[in-house]
């Protein structure tokens, strides 16, 4: 049996005539930049996270960097990011004209937690920026609160966590805005680049959507530089017919993941515990294991797909070499980059190849002498 980490095929299969018909509507009405399949698709997916405005851009990471210029990070501003994630969110910071700073992880959820950003916060601190991670919830309401008492912005990257909930609402909704990247391999994937900012308050939806379009105001006049950075027309039709699917996407990988732990469970082996409060969407499903190469090896064999979600905590990257960071300022980062191993799973995997990936996980596992 073979087991690939996601099949993307399969799901265009069962929306193809509607992928396919969208595609169509949009080539015969030439609306590839801008018009009105972009709008409608911003107004729905803002309706769907119970915000205000969305505004869409060209991928996720340019996502961060609009929304952050947007709310007027520059140089000698400080923005706390997770330590565990992808550089992605650090990068935007710097390409916004701030210094990233890092949080550790909660050693359970994989997230960061108002305790953890304590640590990282300086008199330069001007936002907090969580990654609701693999699809599981930070705290965003705490983390909001924390925001607020100290008088910084919160942006929320949900780029793993398309519908996730915390306490009832969509994470999101928490901050003074959000961001998301469609890129196809997520859980609301375009089939190429794309993302959104969305946030409640209109005029910082006003200066994103300047900034994403050459800071124009109208055509040939122009408040300030910006750059061009624009969801297309065929993404955002491709993107509206994949909404109406999310939740039962996102139920179908909850299914997968607790079968996983199931089949799993006399290893007591460690998983991400999914945030008190919170609907994990299982964007990734990652448990830690020791000798991990050793097991993706023997994965491989079995023709089982597998990821490492992430090999190196942003603060050990070259990347960052300059700012002198040691791992012992990050252990549940730095340790978990070394341990952390992501299973296959998608909405359209079978119960008989989770099982296989399980058989042959429980397999190796036992041969090196348990997790």
């Amino acid at each position: 049996m073979k087991v690939p980490f996601v099949d993307l095929k399969l799901q265009y299969q069962a929306i193809k005539n509607e992928v396919n018909v969208a595609i169509e509507n949009v080539i015969n009405d030439t609306a590839f930049i801008g018009g009105k399949y972009v709008i409608q698709f911003e107004q729905e997916f803002a309706s769907y996270l119970g915000v205000k405005h969305c505004i869409g851009v060209g991928n996720g990471t340019d996502a961060l960097t609009l929304v952050l210029k947007a709310l007027g990070i520059k140089e000698g501003d400080e923005v706390v990011v997770p330590a565990n994630t992808f550089i992605g969110t650090s990068e935007a910071v710097t390409l916004a004209g701030g210094k990233a700073t890092f949080a550790d992880c909660d050693p359970d959820t994989q997230t960061i937690t108002p305790e953890t950003v304590e640590k990282a916060l300086t008199s330069r601190t001007r936002a907090i920026m969580p990654v609701h991670l693999y699809g599981n919830p930070a705290p965003a309401a705490e983390l909001k609160e924390l925001a607020d008492s100290k008088g910084l912005f919160l942006v929320e990257d949900v780029a793993q966590a398309h519908g996730a909930r915390y306490q009832g609402a969509k994470v999101g909704s928490f901050g003074h805005a959000a961001t998301f990247s469609f890129y196809p391999g997520k859980n609301l994937g375009a089939y190429g680049d794309g993302g959104c900012v969305v946030t409640d308050d209109p005029e910082l939806a006003k200066r994103v959507k300047m900034y994403a379009n050459h800071g124009r105001v109208q055509k040939y006049d122009h408040e300030f530089e910006g750059t061009n950075s624009r969801l297309d027309g065929i993404q955002a039709a491709i993107l509206s017919v994949k909404l109406p699917h999310l939740d039962d996407w996102n139920a179908r990988r909850r299914k997968i993941a607790d079968l996983y732990r199931a089949n799993l469970s006399s290893l007591d082996l460690p998983f991400q515990r999914e945030t008190a409060g919170g609907t994990h969407v299982y964007h990734l499903l990652v448990v830690r294991v020791r000798e991990r190469e050793r097991v993706r090896e023997f994965l491989s064999e079995k023709s089982i797909a597998t990821g490492i979600h992430y090999p190196d905590a942003l603060p050990d990257l070259g990347a960052y070499k300059h700012l002198s960071l040691k791992p012992q300022d990050f252990p549940v980062s730095s340790r978990y980059s070394r341990e952390v191993l992501s299973l296959p799973i998608f909405p359209e995997m079978t119960e008989e190849q989770v099982s296989y990936v399980c058989d042959n996980l429980g397999e190796v596992l036992r041969k090196s002498g348990g997790v």
